[in-house]
């Protein structure tokens, strides 16, 4: 049903991900104190990739003086997103579409979280090198995503830790096998050094390493 949800779909999303994201709620945790460290009081923050609002609701949720724009190229997810957010809604600005669809800026912070491990090598360090000339010099930038080693029989290893990982939450193993299959098919993963080496080719400079779990893998760097 295009531009509305079904009763339940946010909350129905935010389950379905935290199953599959381990340690979620402690990655937006993480997130917001990274950004923190150089984000003012009143800053403003890019969340590329904010459909289902997840991340928002936490950010909002640690600093209520903070304000946010949201992109993201589904309407249906945004839809989520205000729903999740409900009253902190009136603090982000929506933007339906992709990084290229995002305000100039300059922003005092960016995160884009689960999302670039859908693009393509050289389209992920165009969108990266868009989201380096929307902050403001220093700016914080956090990203987390799937990064693995993908040599030697590690993909497969990777993955199949993954699989029980989302067996060991209830999900049938039929389903978690299918959903490997389709992630290695699909996903144009990177090793965690690759996507370490595109920040720095985006820009951004001493690019760490906060998160890693299992196949996720989350960086702080900064313009």
């Amino acid at each position: 049903m295009s531009g509305a949800t079904h009763p339940g779909d946010a909350a129905s999303y935010a389950g379905r991900v935290a199953r599959h994201v381990p340690g979620l709620e402690d990655l937006h945790r993480m997130a917001a104190l990274l950004l923190a460290e150089r984000v003012p009081d009143t800053g403003r923050v890019l969340v590329l990739g904010a459909g289902g609002g997840l991340e928002l609701r936490a950010f909002a949720a640690a600093h209520p003086g903070w304000r946010f724009d949201g992109v993201d190229p589904s309407p249906r997810m945004i839809v989520q997103a205000r729903d999740i957010l409900g009253p902190a809604g009136g603090r982000v600005t929506f933007h339906q579409g992709y990084v290229d669809d995002a305000p100039d800026g300059p922003f005092d912070g960016a995160t884009c979280l689960l999302t670039l491990h859908f693009l393509p090598r050289e389209e992920r360090l165009r969108t990266l090198r868009q989201l380096h000339r929307r902050l403001r010099p220093a700016a914080p930038f956090v990203m987390a995503h799937h990064s693995f080693p993908q040599a030697d029989g590690q993909q497969d290893l990777w993955l199949r830790r993954n699989a029980a990982w989302l067996v060991s939450g209830g999900v049938p193993e039929a389903q978690a096998m299918a959903g490997m299959a389709t992630m290695k098919e699909r996903l144009p993963v990177l090793t965690p050094e690759e996507d370490a080496a595109l920040l720095a080719a985006a820009g951004f400079r001493e690019v760490q390493l906060f998160h890693a779990a299992l196949t996720f893998k989350g960086w702080i760097a900064w313009a």
